[in-house]
């Protein structure tokens, strides 16, 4: 098996609107492994199980594989290519380029990564 794939020794495993997450507490914060099926989009998978307008959770972390894009509420776009870092700030909807997998590895500190990492609470042009 593909050990970008494989299941994370240590960590907790769920899958949410068909994302696969392998999560993990390192102190105060989480570090995921999220693979994104090819086809997936927020708004079609997620927005039914979150409940709200537009993803509102900051991502901050590596695109290792896979193409990301996307598009704040306010029209403005971002595309991620691995590999990448990436800052995705909340009220975003996102979804997966191509046919294969995207997997992204984030540094989390839950609802409170926004405001610690320095982001906004919902994207706004500077």
């Amino acid at each position: 098996m593909d050990s970008l794939l494989a299941p994370v020794k240590g960590a907790d495993h769920q899958e949410v609107g068909g994302v696969r997450l392998d999560v993990a507490r390192a102190g105060n914060a989480r570090i995921k492994r999220a693979v994104y099926p090819p086809g997936f989009r927020w708004s079609t998978h997620m927005k039914p199980v979150v409940g709200t307008a537009h993803c509102m959770h900051a991502h901050v972390g590596f695109l290792a594989r896979g193409h990301v894009t996307g598009e704040y509420a306010d029209g403005c776009r971002f595309d991620y290519v691995a590999p990448q870092v990436l800052v995705i700030e909340p009220g975003h909807d996102a979804w997966v380029v191509g046919v294969d997998p995207a997997v992204v590895i984030e540094v989390d500190a839950e609802g409170e990564t926004a405001r610690r990492f320095g982001l906004p609470a919902q994207h706004q042009h500077a």
